[in-house]
Formats: structure tokens, sequence, C-alpha cells
């Protein structure tokens, strides 16, 4: 995987570059994660036929804005003019919507379907590509993450990927419900497509 060349119109740099710099601006665990997802994005990625290019950078960068304090991304909210509503929710869906915007003005990254799987990595969406399903599943099923019901997760996103887009998404609604947390509506549209039906 580290010998992985990117050919420079996803990305200016290297992957070795672009590992730098997410191992600049994360924490020690967050910046494994990222590795970690890498590799089961571009695993999934290859069960799938899918851009093994576009999987690992969008592995390595999905949580480039995990980090980031709120103040960052209210003033990107404002400033970008994006959905007033996002003002009301929090990192948990801010990292991923509103990372993108950090993401392409920062890491200069302008691949809409690189962009689209980092928006839809937390929430998912009634409407997926490959890329977005790889992402979302592979930061589910990432070596690092012990569960309950992680190996079965990691099972079904090797035999189906849209079965494992349902496992994960039901697993997280009911994670929410069960703590009382929360849902943003895009959750419960994505739990309608990809388990409901």
């Amino acid at each position: 995987m580290n010998n992985l060349v990117y050919s420079n119109n996803l990305f200016s740099g290297t992957r070795e570059e672009l590992v730098q710099i997410l191992k600049e601006n994360l924490s020690e665990k967050r910046f494994q994660h990222v590795l970690n997802v890498e590799k089961s994005a571009i695993e999934l990625a290859q069960n799938n036929n899918g851009d093994i290019e576009r999987a690992s950078i969008a592995g390595l960068i999905h949580d480039y804005a995990k980090e980031r304090t709120d103040d960052t991304f209210i003033s990107t909210i404002k400033q970008k003019h994006m959905d007033p509503d996002l003002l009301n929710w929090g990192n948990a869906i801010w990292h991923g919507i509103v990372g993108a915007e950090l993401i392409h003005d920062e890491l200069g990254i302008t691949d809409d379907k690189i962009l689209t799987s980092i928006v839809k990595h937390t929430t998912g969406d009634v409407e997926m590509e490959l890329l977005d399903k790889i992402v979302y599943v592979a930061d589910f099923i990432e070596e690092g993450r012990t569960f309950p019901g992680v190996l079965e997760a990691r099972k079904k996103a090797f035999e189906s990927l849209d079965a494992a887009v349902g496992f994960e998404t039901k697993h997280t609604l009911s994670y929410l419900i069960n703590t009382n947390k929360r849902v943003y509506p895009k959750t419960i549209l994505t739990f309608n497509k990809w388990v409901a039906e």
C-alpha cells in the first residue's frame, strides 16, 4: 500500500506527502484511524473493481477536519453560505459535510467523487455511488474498530457493499436511538433506502 503512486490529477503531491500532512494535523489516534480506513477502502475498492487511488485518498482524508474547533466549522458554514440548519448540529455531522469544504480549500482536492464521499461518510445518503459506499463502510469496519457486531460487518462488507451499508446504517441508528441522541434527517432517509426497502 505504501508504494501506491498517485497520478497527480486528484492530489498535487505524493501519497507520502499527503500522509505527512495528516500526521502533522491529526492526533496519533486519529492518524492511525485514517491509515486503517485507507487500508480497508483500498481492499473494498479492489473487491468491487473500484478506483484504488480515489479510495486511498478518500480513506486518508475522510477525517481531515474531525479535530477542528466548533468555531472553525461555524465560521466556514457562514462564510460559504452553507445550509443554515447545519448550525444546529455538531462535529459528528460537520466534519464530513463542512470538512469537505476545508479539504477543498486547504488540500486543493477538487475531485467531486472524493469530496462527495467525504460529505456522505457519516450520514450516508439515498444516492450513494461506489466510492461513497466504500468510504462509508471502510470507516465502520477498519481494523481498529472493536464494537459488538464488527466481525459481522466486516464479513458483509466483502460479500455485498449494499448489505454492508444497510447493516452499518441500522447499527448507527440503533446506537443513536438507544443513547437518546439526535438523528440527522439524512440518516433516516439512508435507513429508509438501504434498510427498510
